[in-house]
């Protein structure tokens, strides 16, 4: 017998992981003030990458002698100019927990081939943060994008710490409480928690990050777009909105509007609130049927913005098949677009539960997630 279907539906189906939903008051007629077709040299472009900048101080609460950048290649690029501008001055320790930090791993090992050491946990599972010498240069994400896995709070970074700490951050950024002074370097882009275009990335830096670059220099040539320094100094433009290379300002205006919907949410408690209500009814409808589970094994570090699932039935067969063919019915719906697990997690699904989704929408759409999973059951059978 058939399953039979909801009759709520969400307003918005996109609950991807990156980009992601755009803030529920966005038209494209908001975007009208882009200097579209002008230098961003021109004051008016420095004006408005100035104001991304500063808009980013604000809604983070990031330190006023912390340097903020706009750079290229979303956070992929910031990571990578990280890396390869500031590691190599002493060993590294490398912490993974899903694909995207091993693949820094894989750059620092591999491309850079510096002293390093991986820690490196399954899916769902995390390292042993107690075990990190912070004599030693640190390399993190805040939050497995690919994993729903995240560090609980930075309690466990040394403030006295001797090596700097290298923080992905680009699905916690905006929708988890970030620790500053515990931060060195911290990278994320406006696609993810703010629902801005692709292709940006940021890059923050503490005091301390910026001695380091003003007083190492690696011994490898640098690529044009990683450089930071020029005779031994910051290149300060980079950091007051003189890009490296050439931003969209299209986009540009897009993070300005997102911001300004995040300060009229309450700024960043209000966009952790949206987050973590959006997470929380994904919890509950976990608890409530025993036939999905939250990928994170330990709830206190389950993610708020990329929660990943599992399905636990018995009775599936192909465990990735099924998972595919339920994201497959959702998506033939219009119910919920693009949730498949990433390409190199386990099998499951990955809900983007960040602030500019509406909880509303996440609350009417797990019903469908039910029908779909009891569908594919009868016809798999």
């Amino acid at each position: 017998m058939a399953t039979q279907q909801p009759a709520a539906r969400p307003a918005n189906p996109r609950f991807s992981s990156g980009p992601c939903a755009k803030p529920p008051t966005f038209e494209l007629s908001k975007l009208a003030d882009a200097p579209l077709g002008r230098s961003h040299r021109a004051a008016v472009g420095k004006a408005k990458l100035k104001d991304a900048i500063e808009g980013t101080r604000e809604v983070l609460g990031i330190p006023a002698d912390y340097k903020i950048g706009i750079v290229p290649a979303s956070d992929t690029g910031a990571v990578e100019m990280a890396l390869w501008s500031l590691l190599g001055e002493r060993k590294v320790e490398m912490l993974a927990w899903e694909s995207f930090g091993a693949g820094w791993v894989t750059d620092v090992v591999k491309q850079l081939k510096i002293e390093a050491e991986a820690k490196i946990a399954d899916y769902g599972q995390i390292v042993d943060l107690a075990s990190v010498d912070f004599n030693n240069d640190v390399v993190f994400t805040w939050n497995g994008t690919t994993s729903g896995v995240r560090v609980p709070n930075a309690d466990w970074i040394d403030a006295n710490r001797t090596g700097l700490t290298i923080c992905d951050a680009t699905s916690a950024a905006f929708a988890m409480d970030l620790d500053w002074d515990k931060l060195d370097v911290t990278t994320f882009s406006w696609q993810k928690v703010l629902g801005g275009e692709a292709a940006h990335g940021v890059i923050v830096l503490s005091p301390r990050a910026v001695e380091r670059l003003e007083s190492y220099t690696p011994a490898w040539p640098l690529p044009k777009i990683f450089r930071m320094t020029k005779g031994g100094k910051l290149i300060e433009g980079i950091f007051t909105g003189a890009t490296i290379n050439t931003p969209s300002m299209l986009a540009v205006e897009d993070y300005l509007f997102a911001l300004d919907w995040a300060r009229s949410e309450g700024g960043l408690k209000g966009l952790i609130a949206r987050a973590d209500a959006n997470a929380q009814a994904v919890f509950d409808f976990c608890d409530a049927n025993d036939w999905i589970a939250n990928l994170a094994e330990d709830d206190a570090n389950r993610s708020n913005t990329s929660v990943c699932l599992k399905f636990t039935d018995d009775r599936i067969q192909d465990g990735a098949a099924f998972a595919k063919a339920v994201a497959k019915r959702l998506e033939a719906e219009n119910i919920a677009l693009d949730i498949g697990a990433y390409r190199d997690a386990p099998a499951g699904l990955r809900i983007w539960c960040g602030g500019t989704v509406e909880t509303a929408d996440i609350q009417a759409m797990l019903p469908w997630l039910a029908w779909a999973f009891e569908a594919e059951i009868e016809a798999q059978a």
